[in-house]
């Protein structure tokens, strides 16, 4: 099986939703459960019913963090020596050409990816056309809007 990238902050939250999902709701969900149980009839009981949906997604949840994070390869962007180079994990600071507009993104792996953060995935084509540049460079992405023009103003490396 292929390893995919994320990043150290990445693995975090992930491991931090697990254990939550572990030691918090699935104890939570297995007490609904057995309360639920004490009224009586399972078939027409609404209260058992919504409880084991919620064991099932907590459990199909943890089954998929576990899958992710065995098959991850965590990047930890401030231990690499990238020599000013946009690589995986960096923070990229942008001008668009076309607008005049600054934009910071991160380069975070897909599951990470939240635009709303500035966190941009690194098979958008965003992040392919930024990957291997340094600061100074002129990009030009072809984007379903069409083609928008960046420089690089800056390239960090922060967690």
């Amino acid at each position: 099986m292929t390893k995919f990238p994320l990043t150290k902050r990445g693995a975090d939250l992930l491991r931090e939703e697990l254990t939550r999902l572990k030691s918090v709701d699935r104890p939570r969900i297995i007490a609904a459960i057995a309360e639920a149980r004490e009224h009586g009839d399972l078939k027409e009981n609404a209260e058992y019913h919504a409880a084991r949906e919620q064991q099932s997604f907590a459990e199909g949840r943890i089954k998929e963090i576990e899958g992710k994070l065995s098959n991850a390869q965590i990047i930890d962007v401030t231990e690499l020596d990238a020599g000013g180079k946009v690589v995986f994990g960096a923070t990229v600071e942008l001008v668009d050409l076309n607008t005049d507009t600054e934009t910071v993104y991160k380069i975070v792996g897909d599951d990470e990816a939240d635009i709303k953060q500035g966190m941009i995935s690194v098979s958008s084509p965003v992040a392919r056309a930024l990957i291997g540049r340094t600061e100074g460079d002129e990009v030009d992405v072809t984007t379903p809007g069409g083609v928008a023009s960046y420089e690089i103003v800056g390239v960090r490396y922060e967690p």
